[in-house]
């Protein structure tokens, strides 16, 4: 049993469209001290070539929720075309209208002291999945 005060976050992100690390992908950490409490945003960074956020804010003490913020669409404006030259049969311009479908993805989360939460996104230009990853 961990004697930690703080529970501690990492995240890294996957785009399965091309089946390779999401990098340069802004992520933005905030918590809160309660379901009732306001929420503090602590920071952020941007993902590696590997996909991963190394550096993200600790925690305070006290932290029993967590929101990781994604900022996806400058990546996906990025990258879409190059899917699209790559894919033969992907439309160049997407039908969401404003060329990316999910702009940003916030995932929130229960925390409890001591814990290690690893929260990967998996992501495509349609669609996202997070889990609890060790």
């Amino acid at each position: 049993m961990s004697t930690s005060t703080t529970a501690s976050v990492s995240t890294h992100i996957l785009d399965t469209s091309i089946g390779r690390p999401a990098a340069g992908v802004g992520v933005g950490l905030a918590a809160r001290a309660g379901r009732d409490a306001d929420w503090r945003e602590l920071g952020g960074s941007a993902t590696d070539a590997d996909g991963r956020c190394k550096d993200l804010p600790a925690l305070p003490e006290g932290t029993t929720h967590v929101r990781l913020h994604f900022a996806l669409e400058p990546y996906f404006a990025t990258v879409q075309p190059q899917q699209a030259d790559a894919q033969q049969d992907a439309p160049a311009t997407r039908d969401s209208g404003a060329g990316v479908f999910f702009p940003e993805v916030a995932i929130t989360f229960a925390v409890v002291p001591g814990e290690h939460y690893h929260v990967p996104l998996l992501l495509n230009p349609f669609g996202y999945s997070v889990y609890r990853g060790s």
